[in-house]
């Protein structure tokens, strides 16, 4: 009964949020309290929004400082150099545009960091395809499909999670799916060919000096906001911002909180112009963090009434025996709805370990299983479930369904492309 309302809730928060009849913020709400009441779960729903609200409170306050902190650095015309430079090079093609983009966000994506990916990537690129026309959700759609193959890292957080999970070392889990990460990234940059073929052929190549564009385009408050001779500072301290998040020198959320304190300080010392900046970014912060906050919601309620257990289990359970050789394909293939429908903690150290034993029972090595559940996670990040894609989505000004609908089909082929390359090297069994 559990896994059947999980499933039914699902499928009415997928089509509610798809169509367009609820923004994804209210469904993430409502729908799981209607479930939940529904369950019999109304005297124990509070504790259980706590609980998931707890949960994700780190991740929203980081992205908050996030975007107050890489806003402050868009002020100061620290990604001016960036554009420049990248308009030399394609000089008004959106097809070199967009394959510039997804060896950027391919580039940045090494860090492991999706918000940092997302924050970077965005600020570099947006004014440029707002200046040629460019539609701005393909921009968010090359960024998740390069983050979503670089995910695979282990400093990235899922591939350390099957690690722990499954008490395997790193040679047995990640070394063997870099081939894979290969293929994934050659498609990401396929996929950016043809998106940026259909923007040329609908706006054409714009001819165009940059310096005559900028000077047209910029105000006089922007230009008052401009810090040029801080902009050294700058790159310093967002490298060393960086440099700490991937050494975890601090949690991530008091590395943005301190980086972002630092930067306003030195950038805009006058407590006015502070306040100004900070007013600035407070309708992207709001929209950004209250889905986060919604979104946790929605897994307190998934993760407390255990119908993401049930609905686990009972999955697994009706798998045909005949099909136990197949165990680490089908495993794949389990991944990218599995973690588009929960957390990872919850996929990776809840269901996996049940896909490990279930493998063991006709001969497969846990390892196997551990490669297999990564090739999933290209998708995982179009999920509502992941607080980083609202940032992403809220930077380019989007409907997350709409971003949804386009590229779900794109993830499923990164995905796709990654288990064929492991099939056919042999690196989880078919």
């Amino acid at each position: 009964m559990l896994a059947i309302l999980g499933f039914l809730m699902i499928i009415v928060f997928m089509v509610l949020i798809m169509t367009g009849r609820l923004s994804a913020m209210i469904a993430l709400i409502m729908i799981p309290i209607v479930f939940a009441l529904i369950g019999g779960f109304g005297s124990e729903m509070g504790p259980m929004m706590l609980d998931g609200i707890k949960s994700v409170a780190p991740t929203g306050i980081m992205i908050l400082f996030a975007i107050l902190y890489f806003g402050t650095l868009i002020d100061a015309g620290v990604f001016d150099p960036i554009i420049n430079t990248i308009l030399k090079i394609v000089k008004g093609d959106p097809v070199k545009i967009a394959i510039g983009t997804a060896i950027l966000a391919l580039l940045i994506s090494l860090d492991g960091d999706g918000t940092t990916t997302y924050m970077i990537t965005i600020s570099a690129m947006l004014p440029l395809y707002k200046r040629i026309g460019m539609r701005p959700i393909l921009l968010a759609g090359i960024a998740v499909s390069a983050s979503g193959v670089m995910n695979l890292l282990p400093w990235g957080g899922p591939t350390a999670r099957v690690m722990s999970a499954l008490n395997l070392e790193m040679s047995e889990v990640f070394t063997p799916v870099i081939p894979a990460m290969v293929g994934g990234a050659l498609f990401v940059l396929f996929m950016a060919f043809i998106l940026g073929r259909k923007e040329r052929k609908r706006i054409g190549v714009i001819e165009f000096d940059y310096q005559t564009i900028a000077q047209l385009t910029a105000t006089v408050d922007e230009n008052n906001l401009k810090r040029p001779k801080l902009i050294i500072f700058n790159y310093a301290l967002t490298i060393a911002l960086l440099v700490a998040l991937i050494m975890e020198l601090l949690p991530p959320v008091a590395l943005f909180m301190l980086g972002f304190a630092i930067a306003i300080t030195v950038n805009y010392p006058k407590m006015k112009d502070q306040k100004e900046r900070i007013a600035n970014y407070a309708d992207n912060a709001l929209s950004v963090v209250s889905m986060v906050f919604a979104a946790g919601i929605f897994t307190g309620i998934l993760s407390g009434t255990t119908m993401v257990d049930a609905m686990a289990n009972s999955v697994i359970q009706y798998i045909p025996e005949s099909m136990g050789s197949h165990f680490a394909i089908i495993t794949a293939i389990l991944s990218a709805p599995f973690t588009f429908f929960m957390s990872n903690d919850a996929f990776y150290y809840g269901v996996l370990p049940l896909l490990a034993k279930a493998g063991a029972v006709y001969g497969i090595d846990p390892a196997l299983i551990g490669r297999a559940s990564l090739l999933g996670l290209p998708v995982h990040l179009l999920s509502p479930l992941v607080p980083s894609t609202y940032l992403l989505v809220g930077m380019v000004g989007e409907d997350f369904g709409k971003f949804q609908r386009i590229f779900l089909k794109w993830a499923f082929g990164s995905t796709i492309v990654m288990v064929i390359v492991c099939l056919v090297l042999g690196i989880i069994p078919f």
